[in-house]
C-alpha cells in the first residue's frame, strides 16, 4: 500500500464538513471517491482535523492509501480532474513512509478567522467571512484574546458534542488585528477542543462591541461551563490553514 500526502484547498459552504458522513457531500467523502475511481478499488483519506460544516480549509493536510502505483504528480492531477466542479483541489502531493500519519503525526494546528466589520452588505466575502456591522475595537478584542493563550480548562468554549476526552488545552497563540475593515483572527494550538475556536471568536466580537471586558473574557474561561459563553461565531469567517509536523 503506497501513502500520499496531500495539501487540500477547499471551499466548505456545500459541505457538511470534512468527516464523511452517510448523508450529504463532505470533503473526505469526495477524495475517496475521486481516489477509487483511479484506483479500482477503496482509497482511505485521513486529515490532520475535521472542519464543520460551512467551515473552509486553504491548506488541510491529509493523506490517501493507494494500492496502485502513482507518481505523485499524476495522482495530483488525477485527483484535480475527478474532483472537478466540486469546490476542492489538491494543491500538493507526495509519497510518504506508510508509518507516517495525517492526524497522528501532527504536532500543531492553525486557524484564521475573518471578519468584515462594515456596514454594507457582503457581495465577494459572501459566505466567505462573518459580517458585523457594528464597529469593533480590534485593539480591546486582542487584549482579551491574551487572557486565553496557555494551559487552560476550555469546558466554556467547548461544544456539548465534543469527543475529546479532556477539555484542558494549551493555547498557543490568539492574536487579533485589522486590517482596512477586515479584522484577522488566528489561533494556535497541538489541537482543539469542537468549537473551541468559534467560541473564542464569538466572545471576542462581545469585546470588540463593547459588551463585554477582558475581565468577563477571564469570568466566562474559569467557569468551566458552557452557560458562560457569549455565542457560537458562525463557520463562514473560520478557515484551517495549516498542520504542523
Amino acid at each position: 500500500m503506497n501513502r500520499y500526502r496531500l495539501t487540500v484547498e477547499f471551499d466548505g459552504r456545500n459541505f457538511m464538513g470534512w468527516q464523511r458522513q452517510k448523508h450529504g457531500a463532505t470533503i473526505q467523502g469526495s477524495i475517496e471517491e475521486a481516489g477509487a475511481s483511479i484506483a479500482g478499488q477503496p482509497t482511505p483519506v485521513q486529515a490532520a482535523g475535521r472542519t464543520d460544516a460551512g467551515v473552509h480549509g486553504l491548506a488541510m493536510t491529509a493523506h490517501i492509501d493507494v494500492a496502485r502505483d502513482f507518481t505523485p504528480f499524476r495522482l495530483m492531477e488525477a485527483l484535480n480532474a475527478r474532483l472537478k466542479p466540486r469546490p476542492i483541489a489538491i494543491l500538493s502531493c507526495e509519497q510518504v513512509d506508510p508509518e507516517w500519519h495525517a492526524r497522528f503525526s501532527c504536532i500543531g494546528r492553525r486557524y484564521l478567522y475573518r471578519i468584515i466589520n462594515r456596514r454594507p452588505p457582503l457581495t465577494l466575502e459572501a459566505g466567505r467571512a462573518w459580517h458585523v456591522i457594528k464597529p469593533l475595537d480590534a485593539e480591546a478584542m486582542d487584549i482579551a484574546a491574551k487572557r486565553l493563550i496557555g494551559l487552560h480548562d476550555f469546558t466554556t468554549f467547548r461544544s456539548v458534542h465534543c469527543q475529546s476526552k479532556s477539555p484542558v488545552k494549551t493555547l498557543d497563540h490568539l492574536d487579533v488585528r485589522r486590517i482596512g475593515d477586515q479584522i484577522e483572527i488566528t489561533a494556535a494550538a497541538r489541537s482543539f477542543l469542537h468549537h473551541q475556536v468559534r467560541s473564542m471568536v464569538g466572545c471576542l466580537v462581545l469585546v470588540g462591541q463593547g459588551q463585554w471586558t477582558a475581565d468577563d473574557m477571564t469570568t466566562a474561561l474559569e467557569a468551566r461551563n458552557r452557560a458562560a459563553l457569549g455565542f457560537n461565531a458562525p463557520p463562514d469567517g473560520l478557515y484551517f490553514t495549516q498542520a504542523v509536523y
